[in-house]
C-alpha cells in the first residue's frame, strides 16, 4: 500500500505494477506530465499529472466510463496519494 508520495520512476513503476496486476494489459504506456503543471494548485502536494495508454482484454464490451473506473480501481490508493490528474486512453485489443 502506498502511504506517502512516491517520486519519479518509482511512482511510474508502482503505477505500472498495479495496472498489470489488476488488468493484465497487453500494452501500458505511462508518461509523467507533472512538469507541465508546476505550481498548479492541485499539484502542490507532490501528486503528479500522468497520461496513460492501456490496452487490455478486460475493457472489451465496456463503456469508456466503466473502463476508467477499472483503471482507478487498479491504481487504488495511489489515486489519493500520488496522482492528481490522469489522462486515459483505454482500448480493448480488438479496437487497435
Amino acid at each position: 500500500m502506498t502511504t506517502a508520495v512516491e517520486l519519479g520512476p518509482a511512482r511510474i513503476a508502482r503505477m505500472r505494477a498495479l495496472l498489470v496486476a489488476g488488468l493484465a494489459p497487453v500494452q501500458v504506456d505511462i508518461v509523467d506530465e507533472s512538469h507541465k503543471h508546476a505550481g498548479h494548485a492541485g499539484a502542490r502536494d507532490g501528486r503528479g499529472h500522468f497520461r496513460v495508454r492501456i490496452v487490455a482484454a478486460a475493457f472489451a464490451g465496456l463503456a469508456q466510463v466503466r473502463r476508467h473506473q477499472r483503471v482507478y480501481a487498479a491504481l487504488g490508493t495511489m489515486m489519493q496519494t500520488d496522482i492528481h490528474a490522469l489522462a486515459l486512453e483505454t482500448r480493448a485489443p480488438d479496437e487497435l
